[in-house]
């Protein structure tokens, strides 16, 4: 795309296969990277596909002023894609941050994907200034707060590491959304990744916390490696780090796609009721062994 002169009015062109948050439904996207800058992890298969490389200031705000005049007052919220648009250098990040601003006048926030890697590259003060631009959310994967789950899935930082990053960008003010994989231990660390992970976000507390169940997306040779979680073992490894969160004002969700049970709760508030949510839903599966002992099979086609 680069050097591409645009029309006067145009909507944004993407690379594909392009993602988001579930909460980013309503947001215009603008992709200020290809892929990810930490494309290793070997449970992900989200940007396999694609050769990392960080799109230029002048493209992207060629693209930002040429979007259509009569869809303006529509835009409250943009997300910045693809994996990683963090790792974005800062000077051209605030400039960027700034042209969103003065084209989108009824813009109230801004949110990113954002990596271990890629919140190394800002000091807190930058990330204050990008606070300051209404960058006000991050979402961060943690996917295990258990180092040696973490090691298998060739994250590159260790629990304390990230621990570090996620709370330098809480410090700033921005918001930080974490999301971890229920059954990305496989059934051999189920239990010793649920009680770390919780570990984890206690000690972060961060205003929201997604769990997700690990699935099929270009990722065979890693599923293969497992020892694979049941239903049954994934509600155990669920109820597990139930048990063992106490984080403070912190709202969690199991709400994507790749889960089978939806938990919806507030920290401190719900959590005995989120609980008991769970063990109601073990209880009334408990006669449906076809289901409970049944590994899962969803995949991304």
């Amino acid at each position: 795309m680069s050097g591409v002169t645009l029309p006067t009015e145009t909507f944004p062109r993407y690379v594909e296969p392009l993602f988001r948050p579930p909460s980013e439904a309503s947001s215009l996207i603008f992709q200020l990277t290809i892929g990810c800058s930490q494309n290793s992890c070997t449970f992900c298969g989200m940007y396999k596909g694609k050769k990392f490389h960080i799109r230029p200031l002048e493209e992207m705000l060629t693209e930002i002023a040429a979007f259509p005049k009569r869809y303006i007052p529509t835009i409250q919220r943009v997300f910045l894609a693809d994996g990683d648009a963090l790792i974005y250098p800062f000077d051209h990040l605030v400039v960027l941050l700034d042209a969103l601003s003065s084209t989108f006048p009824l813009l109230t926030r801004v949110a990113s994907y954002a990596s271990p890697n890629s919140l190394r590259t800002k000091s807190q003060e930058q990330l204050e200034k990008l606070r300051e631009k209404k960058l006000r959310m991050l979402y961060f994967g943690l996917e295990s707060g258990d180092d040696d789950t973490l090691g298998q899935i060739r994250k590159g930082f260790t629990s304390e590491e990230m621990a570090g990053q996620a709370l330098k960008a809480r410090n700033s003010g921005i918001k930080l959304s974490v999301t971890a994989i229920l059954g990305l231990a496989g059934r051999g660390r189920s239990r010793e990744h649920a009680r770390a992970t919780a570990t984890w976000v206690n000690q972060v507390n961060p205003e929201y916390f997604s769990l997700l169940t690990l699935f099929h997306r270009h990722n065979e040779a890693f599923v293969r490696s497992l020892t694979p979680c049941t239903h049954r073992d994934l509600m155990t490894e669920a109820r597990e780090l139930l048990v063992n969160l106490h984080p403070q004002r912190t709202i969690l969700r199991s709400n994507h796609v790749s889960n089978f049970l939806n938990l919806a709760g507030s920290y401190p508030k719900d959590r005995q009721r989120l609980i008991a949510d769970l063990d109601n839903a073990v209880a009334k599966t408990a006669h449906y062994a076809d289901f409970l002992d049944r590994v899962p099979e969803y995949g991304e086609e």
